[in-house]
């Protein structure tokens, strides 16, 4: 249960044969750049290879027309003058005479990676995929795009594998309208694509790009485009997508995101459907940035730690317009985003001093230098447990913690505490903090320690204390149960502790959060998705510590979930610290979801209480003026950051009418 690689070299054959501005960035140089960076990362001897196969005419007809496929057949035999003649019926598109065996084996490598994940055979993959696909529709090219590679792989999943729902997550800097246009009308694919907008003067020039374009017939609300209306959305808007959004929507039924984003992306992404992900790399025109981003999202589906996203976390102001237009237009289509009205908190004006975009170059020579200080762990995955027979409960490539700190070292930091003099108590303590060091060193990446009931508050305030003086700037403390903040714990920006389970929300300093655990599915996904998240990213812990404490009241799925999500702000190094009475079920399930597994399902969706509702509302409007990542934008004011300008070495290409931004050529996405 690895992660498939899909490509096949003949897809690099297809190139323009004449001048043309407009087309000539697709080039096979794309696929060489993205297999090379795979290649000099180490990724691809990692991945499970598939050679890409060729997809027939009957897949083909999945989703396009008989004409259409007989057509692209036929530029097999026409000479470079019909080629060209042929290519300028089309928008933005040329053909080559190996055009149609390069566009078979890009929709049948999507199609590949699909079946491996279907059939157990992988647990996600990638594929490499040339010509791309999500401009094209029924009956015509478009914008480089000749055979729907995603659209055809869905209705075949549909088709040969019986889903009955798929989710298509189209990030690009142009709407994929081909895959909306297809799906518009169906209720079984819900399609998310956020893209460049500009209010309609960025190409495709679509009035149907825009939020309010939501599907026809039953598919009403199973269409969702958020478009950006200006240029420099950075990796705090792509966040705020994600959780405001597209992840509610997901469980209830030229940009500058950099390459560490796409990462974060996909790690949220591998939280659903099991975790059978399958991602499509189909354009990205910037070589050596996308070769970065290729690699990245690899690392992520690998299950690799992934980098912390660096700079402020603070969405825009046109980027949380647009996300409150997406809200207002899907509010009448998905319980998850109907709220009630609530008066929000006033928020403060933006941070001042706005960091200066940098050069593509300088950021992906920091990207490079980042990876070189945070290789791989050798352990992915620690447990050490109380039980009898703790290595049976745990997964076998999990390690069995048996070290521990020195014995006198242990002592020492466990003196101050009664609950920690009991063996067993000592005994997990001095485990714990042999973790913890080898966390910080870089040895270990998630951990899971078992202890006593009475212990785990103790046990925690250790932590704390052992990861500040070890270096670590920031600590996270995400608490379930009855675990008070200690008392002497300084409230100096250090430490963020959230505390889930008193009887009544409060805030009692930025640094310090108490809300009621929520009783329903939904209020649980509203709490992690606006609140638990957008504190953990906007803080940027070097150290996150979960704490299951007695009676912490969550479902096992619940903790999963929780675990699993949190390995993104700080790029993994998260450590679980669980109370003994819940190990015997729980363990094993963290356990896995720490090394990768995706969660179990949490169930049919049931809607938040308003008691819930209420709860972070209040919450949301106190710390909304600290944490901009809290700003919702469908309750009050939008007063979130400007957006940064492109830097100059990312500036558009001129594209149809060859005029700058708003024509830059169109290209697919991922």
């Amino acid at each position: 249960m690895g992660t498939a690689l899909v490509y096949h070299e003949d897809m690099t054959a297809t190139r323009l044969l004449w001048d043309d501005p407009q087309c000539q960035i697709e080039c096979p140089a794309r696929l060489d750049a993205a297999l090379s960076g795979l290649r000099q990362c180490g990724l691809e001897q990692r991945c499970f290879r598939l050679s890409a196969r060729k997809a027939s005419e009957a897949e083909l007809g999945l989703v396009h027309s008989p004409e259409y496929v007989a057509l692209v057949r036929g530029t097999q035999a026409l000479a470079e003058q019909e080629l060209q003649a042929l290519s300028a019926q089309f928008d933005a598109v040329y053909f080559h005479p190996r055009t149609y065996h390069c566009a078979q084996l890009a929709a049948g490598a999507a199609l590949q990676l699909v079946d491996a994940v279907l059939t157990g055979t992988v647990r996600n993959g990638l594929a490499l995929v040339r010509p791309p696909g999500h401009h094209s529709q029924r009956a015509a090219a478009n914008g480089f795009c000749v055979f729907n590679n995603v659209a055809i792989a869905a209705q075949h999943a549909k088709q040969k594998h019986g889903l009955h729902r798929i989710l298509i997550v189209d990030w690009d800097i142009h709407h994929g309208q081909g895959i909306q246009y297809i799906f518009e009308d169906d209720p079984s694919v819900l399609y998310f694509s956020w893209h460049r907008y500009e209010h309609g003067r960025f190409w495709p020039f679509l009035r149907e790009s825009d939020a309010d374009a939501v599907g026809q017939g039953q598919g009403r609300g199973f269409t969702v485009n958020l478009p950006w209306n200006q240029v420099g959305m950075g990796d705090p808007d792509y966040m705020a997508a994600f959780l405001h959004v597209l992840l509610p929507l997901a469980f209830e039924g030229q940009m500058q995101a950099t390459p560490e984003c796409f990462a974060h992306l996909t790690r949220l992404l591998q939280v659903l459907a099991g975790g059978r992900v399958c991602a499509v790399l189909e354009g990205g025109y910037h070589l050596e940035s996308s070769a970065h981003s290729v690699c990245m999202t690899v690392r992520a589906l690998l299950g690799d730690p992934i980098l912390p996203l660096s700079g402020p976390m603070v969405p825009c102001h046109s980027a949380l317009e647009s996300i409150q237009s997406v809200q207002r237009a899907h509010a009448p289509h998905w319980r998850s985003l109907q709220q009630p009205d609530a008066a929000s908190g006033t928020c403060s004006p933006p941070l001042p001093g706005a960091v200066a975009c940098e050069t593509a170059a300088a950021a992906l020579s920091s990207l490079l230098d980042r990876l070189r200080l945070r290789p791989v762990p050798p352990v992915l995955t620690a447990a050490a447990l109380t039980v009898p027979g703790a290595a049976r409960l745990l997964p076998p490539d999990v390690l069995c913690q048996e070290e521990s700190a020195p014995r006198e070292e242990t002592e020492a930091w466990a003196r101050p505490h009664e609950a920690l003099a009991q063996d067993k108590a000592l005994t997990a303590l001095g485990k714990l903090l042999y973790l913890l060091d080898g966390t910080l060193d870089g040895q270990v990446n998630n951990s899971l320690v078992v202890t006593p009931g009475p212990a785990v508050a103790a046990t925690l305030d250790v932590a704390i204390r052992r990861g500040l003086s070890r270096g670590a700037q920031r600590v996270l403390c995400v608490t379930l149960g009855q675990l008070d903040r200690p008392l002497d714990l300084a409230d100096d920006g250090r430490t963020l502790w959230l505390n889930s389970k008193v009887e009544e929300a409060a805030a009692p300093s930025m640094f310090h959060v108490r809300t009621p655990l929520p009783a329903t599915t939904g209020g649980f996904l509203n709490c992690v998705l606006g609140l638990v998240l957008p504190l953990a990213y906007g803080f940027q812990p070097d150290l996150v510590l979960v704490a299951l404490g007695p009676a912490h009241g969550l479902q096992d799925p619940w903790a999963a979930l929780l675990a699993a999500m949190l390995q993104g702000p700080a790029g993994g190094r998260v450590l679980v610290l669980l109370e003994e009475e819940s190990a015997p079920r729980l363990a094993r399930t963290l356990a896995l979801v720490l090394h990768g597994q995706a969660p179990p399902s949490l169930g049919p969706f049931s809607m938040a209480s308003p008691e819930d509702i209420q709860a972070l509302t209040y919450l949301r409007g106190q710390l909304q003026p600290q944490w901009k990542m809290l700003q919702d934008p469908s309750r009050g004011p939008l007063p979130g950051a400007p957006c940064s300008q492109l830097c100059a070495s990312s500036q558009p290409e001129a594209g149809p009418g060859g005029d700058g931004a708003a024509h830059q050529p169109p290209g697919a996405g991922r």
